[in-house]
């Protein structure tokens, strides 16, 4: 059963992976608490239950509060707020892909990495949270006082990031990650890495790498981000450290030289879309195939006659 999946990772932090994405539960049974991120779409019953399990029946969070709008960290927001009759949360600068304004920044499949290959067949799906929407205002976060959040732009153009300073817990969404999703193995075994933001994702690389810097300077006990197995190594905040500073853009990519610009409204601007080879390399393979196959056919209908 899902509900015993939630793994407690620091006092009043609970974690629970939903897919190939993490939900965190922050707060005691019998307390207040919130729920940070809310997972794919059709996730909302699993993660109901697996809240009634931590907390006991009837409860309901102060809050659902999230990092970022992607759809593998608020598909299931709107259907729990509802359930739970709560506010969502989110940076003002992710609002206008929330509330269906705009779609998101399409992703860069040509920057490299299983992830990228993969990003050509992700369907871009649009959201409308409605007045279930809030703007995260001052530092605190809504429902958990000794909670700050900070602004780490660059996978999401309003990207935030969460930390308990009292015992230096990070909860990083997808300003970096603990898996590595650039690579096959990574993706298959989930080996525990610290590595970059999902890369076809990122808008913005420069914002992204300073993003990651100034997470590091926290030097962070606990570590849980949007994908990946949380981390709590006592070398954390020098591994961290190390990560930082060799973050760097790739060589190619869409957003690499010019970001994408947006506003409150949405999409401002997007760098031209460099040639994805991939496409044209698979209907080359297949023609190839294609003339193969009746080549053969014909040879078996040569020998026949």
């Amino acid at each position: 059963m899902l509900s015993r999946l939630i793994t407690r990772i620091a006092p009043d932090v609970g974690w629970l992976p939903v897919s190939f994405a993490n939900v965190y539960f922050v707060g005691r049974p019998g307390g207040k608490w919130v729920l940070i991120d809310a997972g794919l779409p059709g996730w909302a019953a699993d993660i109901f239950a697996a809240a009634e399990a931590r907390f006991g029946a009837g409860s309901r969070p102060e809050a659902i509060v999230l990092t970022h709008g992607r759809i593998d960290h608020a598909g299931s927001a709107l259907a729990l707020a509802e359930m739970w009759d709560v506010s969502i949360y989110a940076h003002r600068l992710e609002i206008p892909f929330l509330i269906g304004r705009s779609p998101y920044p399409p992703p860069d499949p040509t920057v490299g990495g299983a992830l990228a290959f993969l990003s050509r067949f992700f369907p871009r799906l649009s959201r409308d949270l409605g007045a279930r929407l809030r703007e995260l205002r001052t530092s605190r976060v809504p429902g958990a006082p000794n909670w700050v959040w900070f602004f780490t732009p660059g996978h999401s153009p309003g990207h935030v990031s969460f930390f308990r300073d009292s015992d230096r817990v990070l909860l990083a969404g997808d300003a970096f990650a603990t898996v590595n999703m650039d690579s096959w193995s990574g993706l298959l075994t989930g080996r525990r890495q610290l590595s970059r933001p999902p890369a076809p994702f990122i808008i913005d690389w420069q914002a992204a790498c300073a993003s990651a810097r100034e997470l590091a300077t926290l030097r962070p006990n606990v570590v849980g981000c949007g994908h990946g197995v949380p981390s709590s190594d006592s070398d954390l905040p020098e591994r961290l450290e190390d990560f930082a500073k060799r973050f760097r853009a790739p060589r190619r990519g869409r957003y690499v030289k010019q970001p994408a610009r947006t506003d409150e409204n949405g999409i401002v601007y997007l760098p031209p879309a460099p040639l994805d080879p991939v496409p044209f390399a698979t209907a080359a393979a297949l023609f190839c195939v294609g003339l193969a196959l009746g080549a053969g056919y014909l040879d078996d209908e040569k020998r026949r006659r």
